[in-house]
């Protein structure tokens, strides 16, 4: 199956009932975008919002930034969801901002690169971890323990060579590292798998930045080394961005 695209999807500002962001907002409300979407990093997290320009985010503490700057769920699993919940799931109602095909987020390795479209390049750095306001927005009871006991959960990129994108893009695999510490490795590890936690330092610098600080401390706790995950981070640097 081929690799690509299916929606580039932005989002707009919208009350949201559960949240503590002063200004009560959300950007999870995302439709699919007709035309191209220009893609360049943000900015630091706390600064930077989304990397998709026109896409709304609203709360900075704990969303955007360079390391959060893609997020990026399958059809396929939208799809399972959508047999799972007995309703159709449209690109971009988890939040997502590029719906894709024939790839499998969950299994992508932190670190491993994309290129989509013709010149946007993107590294695989961390997982969505689900929150009140997506569960608000989805209207489904218990959603949280649900998509978290199902470990599907998708993945944020940051931006290594801005571009412009759209529907019907393809996705090539540029670079994959052979560490295992995959989107869905790392989300179980968060959340239902804490055994998990000291195996993370695998993934190296290409975690996110709170990640990688929390990683450490985890593998310094059981006693494992940093520097294992010294070939593969040093492979990560070394491989083609364009």
């Amino acid at each position: 199956m081929e690799r690509m695209v299916l929606s580039v999807n932005l989002g707009r500002a919208s009350a949201a009932a559960p949240t503590d962001s002063a200004s009560g907002l959300t950007g999870i409300d995302k439709r699919p975008a007709e035309g191209p979407v220009a893609v360049a990093a943000p900015g630091p997290k706390g600064v930077g919002g989304s990397g998709l320009a026109g896409d709304a985010v609203c709360d900075l503490r704990h969303h955007g930034g360079d390391d959060q700057a893609v997020y990026v769920y399958a059809r396929e699993d939208l799809d399972h969801w959508g047999r799972a919940l007995g309703r159709e799931l449209p690109g971009g109602v988890f939040g997502e901002n590029l719906t894709t095909s024939g790839i499998d987020v969950n299994d992508t390795r932190v670190g491993e690169r994309w290129r989509v479209g013709p010149d946007l390049v993107i590294e695989a750095s961390s997982c969505r971890v689900p929150c009140r306001t997506f569960a608000d927005w989805l209207g489904e009871q218990g959603w949280v323990k649900r998509f978290t006991n199902e470990a599907r959960p998708g993945g944020y990129f940051r931006v290594l060579q801005p571009g412009t994108i759209r529907a019907g893009d393809p996705v090539e695999v540029l670079y994959r590292p052979d560490h295992e510490v995959s989107v869905s490795f790392l989300f179980r590890a968060l959340t239902t798998a804490p055994e998990l936690r000291p195996r993370l330092i695998a993934a190296g610098e290409a975690l996110h930045e709170e990640e990688r600080a929390r990683a450490a401390t985890w593998a310094a706790q059981a006693g494992s080394s940093p520097s294992a995950a010294a070939p593969a981070a040093g492979a990560a640097e070394a491989a083609p961005t364009a």
